[in-house]
């Protein structure tokens, strides 16, 4: 079931096990259960404190639990195996339930263990989404560590009817006490917000009462984290506030244009800008969201930044790196079939749509990619183009036209999303040489159709483009004295993760260029 190098890595963190487990599996005589079987063998070979049982009594067929053995309610149970993408979230589940430490802050194992209440919870996923084992590995560590909370983490390749039935047509889909919960990737910060209450007053709090920066960055994408490691080893106290660290790189699968890094993944890449920053004396406030900014009145004084949980931040000097999201197409019926047919992550979802008819709308880089890879799941892809032409490279073109099941329809307008209530049925385009509207029958939408800078809440402050870019010179200024920006959020002609870094490190060298020339400030002290 594993080759050799898979082999060998397991046994290696096996070796780290500080107490017995057990795998207990439910099969049947199908070939997902002989696969499961095969797996749990191979586990149990290798680790005198790992014991494996095919007795189960599971309502789905093939699943296996893993159990700490001498605590039996540190479970967790896996429907489906848990490989591909999920290979690592299957490692650190009998890890962690053999007594290995996750590395995690011990205020979120103390906020997991603490938490009220029962919660049961069911978590689909696919083999081949990026977003997927964040949620996966956050409900494994909150079942193992809190014997009120249980997780059932749900292949959906391998159960494909219960799929259907539940109308899951995106992954990560979470189900808390049989409802659908939440869509999309969450960390186990956010889980844990969501369902503690009090969480969002005790960090608003806490928060307000931090010292003014001399740089607080807003935003942790790869411009927010390049500026805070330079303005951090100038020596200089630094803060981020950042809605979700890593940004849109977090959403990005295949990075193969990273100079010196010939192949990455985006989950990999933000865990390195993440554990890049930590080794500076950096203040990461993550999970925190901007709201409001109050420029300083007078040069040299402190602006202020509005938190949406009520709490401000003050700093000398701020970096702007808020960056972007996914333009949606604003049609009637798009936001009512989100995640219902309505999909922006071919690569998440693209498993999910195996046989059916679906349509990628945006025929630049992103939009062809996505065609050429549902081109091998899906029963037919129709590419949805406003221009007069496809937009991307040549090479990527001459691959999309070389494939069968492929239709391109340029000079179309996507004017309606419809459905039947619970999923899409069908996409109507205007065609805009004839002025004719055209209806496709399909199953799902994948939409690739560029970025929306993250700027709303700057509107009325700093100078914006029309296109609501924040407008930056060569030194990454704005329009306000001491406010720099960078990366995919301002006017920067190229929004590429490369650029963006680089802008970064622009906007903190001017930023430090800019404080250095002020006065000594009076209060900007760890206790003020």
């Amino acid at each position: 079931m594993l080759d050799a190098a898979l082999t060998a890595q397991l046994k290696q963190y096996l070796a780290m096990l500080r107490e017995p487990i057990e795998l207990v599996a439910t099969v049947g005589d199908d070939a997902k259960s002989a696969q499961t079987r095969e797996l749990l063998n191979e586990i149990a070979a290798l680790s005198d404190k790992v014991t494996a049982s095919f007795d189960g009594e599971d309502a789905r067929v093939p699943s296996f639990s893993i159990t700490r053995a001498s605590a039996r309610h540190a479970t967790v149970r896996f429907a489906g195996l848990p490989l591909g993408h999920e290979f690592t979230s299957l490692v650190l589940a009998l890890l962690w339930a053999g007594g290995h430490p996750p590395k995690v802050e011990q205020s979120v194992i103390d906020q997991i263990k603490a938490l009220p209440g029962s919660h049961d919870f069911e978590a689909y996923f696919s083999l081949t989404c990026h977003n997927c084992p964040e949620v996966v590995q956050a409900l494994t560590l909150m079942a193992l560590n809190n014997p009120n909370i249980s997780a059932t983490l749900i292949e959906g390749g391998t159960h494909n009817a219960e799929v259907e039935a539940r109308g899951v047509m995106a992954v990560p889909a979470t189900f808390l006490g049989g409802t659908m919960w939440g869509s999309g990737k969450m960390t186990v910060e956010e889980i844990l917000a969501k369902l503690d209450t009090g969480a969002v007053e005790r960090a608003a709090a806490e928060i307000s009462q931090k010292a003014p920066y001399e740089v607080l960055v807003i935003g942790g994408g790869p411009a927010g984290a390049a500026g805070a490691i330079y303005t951090a080893r100038k020596g200089i106290r630094t803060g981020v506030v950042a809605e979700r660290f890593g940004g849109q790189v977090q959403d990005t699968l295949g990075i193969e244009n990273f100079i010196s890094v010939s192949k990455t993944e985006g989950p990999k890449l933000a865990m390195a800008l993440e554990n890049h920053v930590k080794d500076y004396d950096v203040d990461v406030m993550n999970l925190q969201r901007a709201e409001k900014l109050i420029p300083a009145k007078d040069e040299g004084g402190l602006h202020e930044v509005v938190l949406a949980n009520g709490a401000s931040l003050k700093a000398r000097t701020l970096i702007l790196s808020t960056g972007a999201r996914w333009r949606q197409m604003n049609v009637p019926g798009e936001t009512e079939y989100a995640n219902k047919g309505v999909a922006y992550c071919p690569h998440c979802d693209g498993p999910l749509f195996k046989g059916k008819r679906v349509a990628v709308i945006g025929g630049g880089n992103s939009g062809v990619e996505a065609a050429i890879d549902l081109a091998g799941l899906v029963a037919h892809v129709t590419l949805v183009e406003f221009d007069t032409q496809l937009r991307a490279d040549a090479v990527l073109q001459a691959k999309l036209r070389s494939l069968p099941n492929v239709t391109i329809i340029t000079s179309a307008l996507s004017t309606e999303v419809k459905g039947d209530g619970s999923k899409v049925t069908a996409l109507v385009y205007k065609d805009r040489n004839e002025e004719t509207f055209h209806t496709i029958a399909l199953e799902g939408i994948f939409v690739q159709i560029g970025l929306v800078p993250n700027t709303e809440w700057l509107k009325g402050t700093v100078a914006l483009s029309q296109r609501g870019e924040i407008e930056i010179d060569a030194h990454g200024a704005t329009s306000l004295p001491g406010i720099y920006a960078a990366g995919d959020c301002t006017t920067v002609p190229y929004k590429q993760i490369i650029i963006a870094m680089g802008a970064g490190a622009t906007a903190a060298l001017s930023a430090f260029d800019h404080l250095i020339r002020l006065p000594a400030p009076e209060t900007v002290t760890e206790n003020a």
